[in-house]
């Protein structure tokens, strides 16, 4: 049922259009025209206003014609940077990268295509199927900043299929970490570097010593990064001021907490050494969850898996998703992969093969009695 070549075409039209976060505006048109073309109205919520964005959410329901419950299919409309421009080549094997240029944008309009694809192959069938709840949504790549302004108490599913996972089809993440991150203002006293150094306190000074004394990487349950440092005004003043920015990752919502505070007991220990003071702020990204791998929605996963020939795995991502937010929400959700790779670089690729393993997988979760 699933149309190969309509699927690479659609996918490399998407792939056309530049969708930055914040700025999805001709993406979200060019779905909603899709899906209409198929029958189906989609949705837009209001939430570009509360982000300063140019489109919202694009939410859509399908009723079904088996009497079972709902199952929601995301993705989200965004792509990193560097995106201005890019365009899909298609190889003779069936291989698809961008020109080298930009990424290729196949996080996460992959996902989008496959969607759209296994949708339109429904409408062309007299299949039965259960209800579908399609939610695409803004500003992913931001930390998920679009679907928090989601209505969730709109959504009927209690179970969701999230196509937005590095790898081959048939892989699914069922548990991924809180993400929190940090900034930490390091402030000293300026003075002249030349003739009065000594009456300054050099706050990048501060902030790099605190730096080294901060473990990065794999430390303990966690992972921690410290991802920029910032400050000074001139190249002969002592700086009176340097920001540092980092995050920490960990399955534990509990461990995170405990080794942020950690970070930040250290760094002002650090500064009060020097003799400057520290603010430092944290902001929550996403909070850790865990579906049971016994559950129902990995049933049908698995069964959906076999059903199309591939082989399910199952692991554990240390990467942030929208289902960060659905499983608070009680709804409980897979991150499945959608067949791309070296994702947020300009060597992304996938392929043909891989969009229509995809594809059919994501009709078999539709047609799916489980």
């Amino acid at each position: 049922m699933i149309d190969k070549a309509r699927l690479v075409k659609c996918f490399t039209e998407l792939v056309a259009i530049d969708s930055p976060s914040f700025g999805e505006r001709a993406m979200c048109d060019e779905i909603t025209a899709r899906m209409r073309k198929i029958g189906i109205i989609p949705e837009e919520d209001t939430s570009s206003k509360e982000i300063d964005g140019t489109a919202g959410n694009l939410y859509a329901y399908i009723d079904g014609t088996l009497d079972l419950p709902p199952i929601l299919l995301s993705a989200h409309m965004d792509t990193v940077e560097p995106s201005s421009g890019k365009k899909a080549v298609l190889y003779p094997d069936g291989r698809i990268t961008s020109d080298g240029t930009t990424v290729l944008g196949a996080d996460d309009l992959s996902g989008i295509a496959v969607i759209l694809e296994a949708l339109t192959a429904l409408k062309e069938s007299d299949k039965k199927h259960r209800p579908v709840e399609i939610l695409f949504d803004t500003a992913e790549e931001a930390y998920c900043t679009g679907i928090q302004q989601f209505d969730f108490s709109s959504l009927h599913s209690r179970e969701a299929y999230v196509f937005d996972l590095n790898g081959s089809a048939g892989n699914a993440a069922y548990q991924a970490p809180t993400i929190i991150s940090f900034r930490a203002d390091f402030f000293g006293r300026a003075a002249h570097a030349a003739f009065s150094h000594e009456k300054g306190i050099h706050a990048i000074k501060a902030a790099a010593a605190a730096i080294a004394r901060t473990d990065c990487g794999h430390v303990g349950n966690t992972t921690v990064n410290i991802g920029t440092i910032s400050g000074g005004s001139a190249d002969n003043v002592v700086p009176e001021h340097c920001t540092v920015t980092g995050e920490v990752r960990s399955f534990s919502d509990d461990d995170a907490r405990v080794q942020l505070s950690e970070i930040e007991s250290g760094i002002r220990k650090v500064a009060e050494e020097f003799g400057a003071t520290v603010e430092f702020v944290t902001r929550t990204l996403c909070l850790a969850y865990r579906v049971d791998p016994e559950h129902s929605v990995v049933r049908r996963f698995k069964k959906a898996c076999a059903a199309t020939g591939l082989q399910a795995d199952l692991h554990r991502t240390y990467g942030g998703s929208d289902n960060n937010h659905f499983v608070p929400h009680g709804i409980n959700g897979l991150v499945v992969a959608s067949g791309m790779y070296n994702c947020h670089s300009c060597e992304e690729y996938t392929s043909a093969d891989e969009l229509e393993r995809t594809a059919k997988l994501v009709l078999a979760l539709i047609l799916s009695k489980e």
